[in-house]
């Protein structure tokens, strides 16, 4: 290797740790926290605890199928050391942070042959303040984001090997041709390059870079559910970057060869211990009005990060909803006409594999969101966390715009970049500094100094604690809840048709003496849901009520 792409490669590694260092550096008080966080958390601190993977913040503590494994594996991994999870998840995604930004450094790299590009890409990525916040969360999306990455250059790799063997076969049979005489010695080094290929096909060369893509997706999947999107993206590609159908087939074959195993025994698993692959059940709930306002409203953020100007602009009627079909019908034109030029003429040039990927899996990630939101599981949003994968996408196809247009318009390419490196550059110093300030989510302040949860822990060993905020209560008291009843499944979004027998049943363990009820954050709640707070907390004697939390127990004995 020459010493440029050393350099090239020192370059992306002292940036993956300027990456590494500024997670750190936003989080003095730990990650931010969320009621998926502390799931993580406390099933790897039941990993650890030797239980398995299990629902540690809950008082049923039944077997984890909701979140698939990865993230809290990885935090398992980490404890072996003696790290508590709830500090490793700091640790781990500040360097998932930094390899994230390596990986997507090659990815520019590779996609377009330029060094600079790659590092143009890891810029975009490391100053891009909602990519940056996710990683500030103790969540999976970086873990999933690392894993994608990963199997997006493997794939490549797999084509580039293949293009490579077929130009050598192709120089080797020109110069048989042309040197007739020699035909002989050459046909022995053809024989000779097809063992040595077929040696790195085991170990490393084209299948082996597809199963090991395939394994990635698998991991993925293991890490995010969503990695099923990544494994239609990989599959799609493959019968249509291939020329025919007997490589298609095949390499489909060996693809699914890496991911079935692993995708099935976790649905074994699953199955075995709680009767339900994925704890999703098949149930119609159409998308909101106001959850597609909330991806909107985080699209915008996305692409103009600074607060003020978007205030002003949202102001015009529907620009940001009419700028988002537009990004999607330009890129979904392109990847369409690219892969369907190649499947109808297969004998034409392969499009360059990285950028054909990027684009069909945000589509393919899309779709699986949007049928996860309407047939699956109703909880799911458009928070960044969801879109995060998609934005990484974007910005691989940013960078291959710019490239595409800095060797047609020189200087349009770089005014063009001052402006969305200034851009981003703003919007990621307000996001450091606010970062900066506190912890997020039950990493606040406004936990670390809760009376409530005082109160709580110095309530006797064995009370069951009925709470709104049961990963809260985990995270500061160290017992599992018990969640409260409601009149809808999150999940499915249908009436759950027994809440008033929950009611009863919650108060009549109250008034036992032997439980609590912890109401969080009252006064900001609906008015549908303190309806049903106050008629949890009927009859019941309230304990503590203090910076808008309530906690009610059994009425006090008299004393004589």
């Amino acid at each position: 290797m020459t010493k440029p792409p050393y350099a090239s490669f020192l370059i992306l590694s002292l940036l993956a740790l300027s990456g590494t260092f500024l997670v750190l550096y936003a989080t003095p008080q730990g990650m931010g926290l969320s009621d998926d966080s502390i799931a993580y958390i406390a099933g790897a601190r039941s990993i650890l605890s030797g239980q398995g993977y299990r629902e540690a913040w809950l008082a049923s503590n039944q077997p984890v199928t909701h979140f698939p494994p990865g993230f809290s594996s990885v935090l398992a991994l980490v404890g072996i050391s003696g790290l508590d999870p709830l500090r490793g998840a700091r640790f781990v995604n500040s360097i998932l942070f930094g390899a994230n930004i390596f990986l997507l450094g090659l990815i520019g790299w590779r996609m377009t042959k330029s060094k600079v590009a790659g590092i143009a890409l890891v810029f975009l990525f490391l100053i891009n303040g909602p990519l940056f916040r996710v990683h500030t969360a103790a969540m999976s999306e970086p873990l999933y984001i690392f894993f994608a990455l990963a199997a997006f250059l493997s794939f490549w790799k797999y084509f580039s090997h293949l293009t490579q063997c077929h130009a050598e076969r192709s120089e080797t049979s020109l110069r048989v041709s042309e040197r007739p005489f020699v035909a002989k010695s050459a046909t022995q080094g053809d024989t000779t390059n097809r063992l040595v290929h077929g040696a790195l096909g085991v170990l490393g060369g084209s299948n082996g870079f597809l199963v090991l893509s395939s394994i990635l997706t698998a991991f993925a999947y293991l890490t995010r559910y969503a990695g099923l999107a990544l494994l239609a993206t990989f599959l799609v590609s493959l019968f249509i970057l291939h020329d025919t159908w007997r490589k298609r087939l095949a390499s489909a074959g060996f693809f699914l060869a890496g991911f079935v195993p692993f995708a099935l025994a976790w649905s074994i698993r699953n199955s075995l211990l709680a009767d339900n692959a994925t704890n999703r059940t098949l149930v119609f709930h159409p998308i909101t009005a106001e959850n597609i306002q909330l991806g909107i409203s985080n699209f915008a953020a996305f692409i103009l990060p600074i607060e003020e100007w978007r205030r002003t602009l949202v102001k015009i009627p529907n620009l940001f909803a009419i700028i988002l079909f537009v990004l999607a019908l330009v890129l979904l034109v392109w990847v369409v006409f690219k892969g369907l030029k190649k499947f109808f003429q297969p004998t034409t040039e392969i499009p360059e594999v990285l950028s054909f990927i990027a684009t069909l899996y945000i589509f393919g990630y899309l779709s699986s969101i949007l049928s996860s939101m309407t047939l699956f599981d109703a909880s799911t949003k458009f928070q960044l966390r969801i879109l995060a994968p998609v934005y990484a996408s974007l910005l691989i196809m940013l960078v291959y715009l710019g490239y595409w247009l800095w060797q047609k318009q020189k200087a349009v390419a770089i005014l063009l970049s001052l402006v969305i490196f200034s851009l981003s550059l703003s919007g990621f110093t307000d996001t450091l500094i606010q970062l900066r300030k506190g912890g997020q989510g039950y990493a606040s302040f406004q936990w670390f100094d809760s009376e409530a949860m005082k109160f709580l822990s110095q309530l006797p060993e064995n009370t069951r604690i009925y709470s709104n905020e049961v990963g809260a209560v985990y995270l500061y008291t160290g017992r599992p809840g018990y969640v409260l009843p409601d009149l809808v499944d999150p999940v499915t979004g249908l009436p759950r048709g027994n809440t008033d027998e929950g009611i009863a049943a919650l108060q009549s363990d109250v008034l036992s003496g032997e439980a609590a009820l912890a109401l969080f954050d009252f006064g900001s709640k609906s008015d549908d849901v303190q309806l049903i707070y106050r008629a949890l907390a009927d009859g019941l004697h309230p304990a503590f009520d203090a910076q808008g939390d309530k906690i009610y127990t059994a009425l006090p004995v008299p004393q004589p």
